[in-house]
């Protein structure tokens, strides 16, 4: 059979691998810096940009966009051309990939750093944003597909079935989120309102770890491990059951991020039967990746990259036990808006995601650049830094969980609330000082690989094209005997409409029957539209980033009724566009507060919020707020349509 000799493009890899280690250590450092802004507010540094409320989204941004989504492109565009065994599709697709995403996320900094934000967590970036989002995506579809479909090898690696559905579930769950009414440049307000906007975002915010931080993750997984341990995937039926199922549950999990809101019971329950579900894709994914290494846990010990694989597989199997037990009732609701969540959110980040893009890079860097890794004692180093930091991240944040937890629902034998809000916060400072530990040592982690990656680098020399030979491919037409998933697995196209259909199943599901069945959203006829006054003093509360340290949503808990006032029906929020239900209590709930207290409270309150509560750690300067907000009346905070 003739060979067909051909080219890998390199030099896209390269660019993506950059952008990752330098986004990564910029994430890192926004990350640290809002940490330790929780433990000494003066670091907000008395300027609106730098404040925790506008910071802390540019963290969020700047690790899974930038440093995680340059990691995903690197590891796709390097593995893809060398499963297909074919070049990407357009060199310059790819720059304009490249490109544009740095475009994207340097004008998302920006504009979040400016107060432009549509207060969606994970979906902050305003609608020209938004735009140019889809449209790089778009790119990056049209390149991935059309190598595959000139591709010289017949069978799609497990991989490339996870990077299809990414590509084409991403792009589902971004379009369907950011339908918003545009009123004028970089200020918009999102189509839906309420209950149904809660539901949409969490469907999108939930997905988003699972179709961004995970399904990519896993197709690297699924290509990096068996390379760097030389043996093949443990097995090969367990991944088509990983693959599928997950893809299948995944996306009807967001509900149980609003348990005991204001969100239908039916459709809480949905997101908690599903959550429990996704525990045996996720941990048959952690076991196939796990037995991959037999015959080659000897080599853990010195090899930094296996360490690293490792370590993050085991962290993904615990964030995958535990969200689905943080999805169960009565975990939840201890659990949810303490800083248990946070632990929780950062196990999987710092672990999952952060671990196995350092394994991607240590193994991938010398081989571009044709060389032996500098140090092989640095690596490990920042292995045992990072892990370090992640057990100093982690288990502060749920001391802080359970002691908020705790605190919050403490009575005295009289059946007063025993603690104020502002007593637990103080408590907690020292967890927020050791946390800021873990962060420091994680950064300093990454800093060694800069280092020893840049002196790697130096002493090698970079192939921008690597020569390759392959036979072309050939369409066989009998398939007798032939296991039936090869039938989808030759069919790129197929693939790509199956996953579809997978995903969008519970996506419908949810959210068309929670549009169209009236009776999930009972009318409140006391409940009016927002006046100017009362939708500015929104505007502000949402671009000074407040709501990610505030809710405005009471459980019917006891507690919460005690300490806010009486709890959230679904019809007090037909006008809030976003809804501003909250992930976080930071500070305390804010849904009654608007008739609590007088205007100029309100006015001081966020002038300077330690000047109306003593112990505050949130900090905004005078600069932050503007003189007109002088004018605004008590619905500065939220509004009054839920006094």
């Amino acid at each position: 059979m003739q060979l067909e000799r051909f080219s890998y493009d390199n030099k896209i890899v390269k660019w993506f691998a950059t952008a990752t280690i330098v986004w990564g250590v910029v994430g890192f450092l926004a990350g640290l810096l809002i940490a330790l802004q929780l433990a000494f507010p003066v670091l907000n540094f008395d300027w609106a940009p730098t404040t925790f409320g506008r910071m802390r989204p540019v963290h969020t941004n700047a690790v899974i966009f930038a440093f995680v989504g340059n990691g995903i492109f690197m590891g796709v565009y390097y593995s893809l051309q060398r499963l297909c065994k074919a070049r990407l599709y357009s060199d310059v697709l790819s720059k304009i990939h490249f490109w544009g995403w740095q475009l994207i996320i340097v004008f998302g900094a920006l504009s979040l750093w400016m107060g432009y934000t549509s207060g969606k967590e994970y979906a902050e970036l305003e609608w020209p944003l938004d735009i140019a989002i889809a449209l790089v995506w778009v790119i990056f579809g049209i390149n991935m597909f059309g190598t595959i479909l000139k591709r010289r090898e017949g069978h799609l690696y497990v991989a490339i079935w996870f990077y299809i559905a990414t590509w084409v579930t991403v792009a589902m769950l971004h379009i369907v989120n950011s339908i918003e009414l545009p009123i004028e440049f970089m200020k918009s307000y999102s189509w839906y309102a309420g209950v149904q906007d809660a539901l949409v975002q969490w469907w999108y915010g939930h997905n988003a770890v699972a179709f961004f931080l995970t399904t990519p993750y896993l197709g690297l997984m699924y290509y990096f491990l068996p390379k760097a341990a030389n043996r093949p995937v443990y097995s090969y039926r367990l991944s088509i059951i990983h693959f599928w199922a997950l893809i299948f549950i995944y996306i009807w999990a967001g509900p149980h991020h609003l348990l005991y809101t204001a969100l239908p019971d039916w459709a809480q329950s949905l997101g908690v039967v599903f959550s429990i579900m996704l525990i045996a894709p996720s941990w048959g994914g952690m076991i196939n990746g796990l037995l991959t290494l037999r015959g080659a846990w000897d080599r853990v010990r010195e090899d930094a990259v296996l360490k690293f694989m490792v370590v993050a597989i085991t962290a993904y199997g615990m964030a995958t036990f535990e969200g689905p037990m943080l999805s169960l009732k009565n975990v939840n609701a201890i659990s949810h808006f303490t800083d248990w969540t946070i632990a929780h959110v950062h196990v999987g980040a710092l672990g999952w995601n952060g671990f196995l893009t350092f394994a991607v890079l240590y193994w991938l860097i010398p081989r571009l650049w044709r060389t032996e890794l500098y140090s092989k004692s640095m690596a490990n180093t920042h292995f045992w830094l990072g892990t370090l930091g992640i057990v100093f991240y982690a288990v502060p944040m749920y001391w802080a969980g359970f002691t908020q937890a705790l605190n919050w629902k403490t009575f005295t034998p009289d059946g007063v609330l025993q603690y104020q809000f502002l007593d637990t916060v103080k408590m907690i400072a020292p967890m927020y000082m050791l946390r800021s530990l873990g962060g420091i040592l994680y950064l300093a982690g990454a800093i060694v690989m800069v280092v020893n990656l840049w002196k790697t680098v130096a002493r090698g020399s970079f192939q921008a094209d690597e020569i390759a030979e392959a036979p072309a491919l050939v369409k066989h037409s009998n398939h007798t005997g032939e296991h039936w998933h090869r039938f989808i697995e030759r069919r790129p196209l197929q693939m790509l409409l199956f996953s579809l259909i997978m995903v969008g199943i519970g996506g419908a599901i949810e959210l068309i029957t929670t549009f169209l069945v009236k009776e999930n959203i009972p009318t409140i006829h006391a409940v009016k539209p927002y006046t100017p006054l009362e939708l500015h003093g929104r505007d502000i509360y949402i671009s000074e980033g407040c709501y990610t340290c505030h809710s405005q949503m009471v459980r019917p808990f006891r507690d919460e009724e005690a300490r806010y006032g009486e709890y959230s029906k679904a019809g007090e929020f037909v006008y809030d566009h976003p809804f501003q239900w909250g992930s976080k209590r930071t500070g305390p709930d804010l849904a009654r507060v608007g008739g609590k207290y007088p205007n100029a409270w309100h006015f001081n309150h966020m002038y300077q919020p330690s000047s109306t509560s003593f112990n505050s750690i949130i900090y905004i300067s005078f600069q932050v707020v503007s003189v007109s907000t002088m004018h605004l009346s008590c619905g500065i905070q939220i509004g009054r349509a839920h006094v």
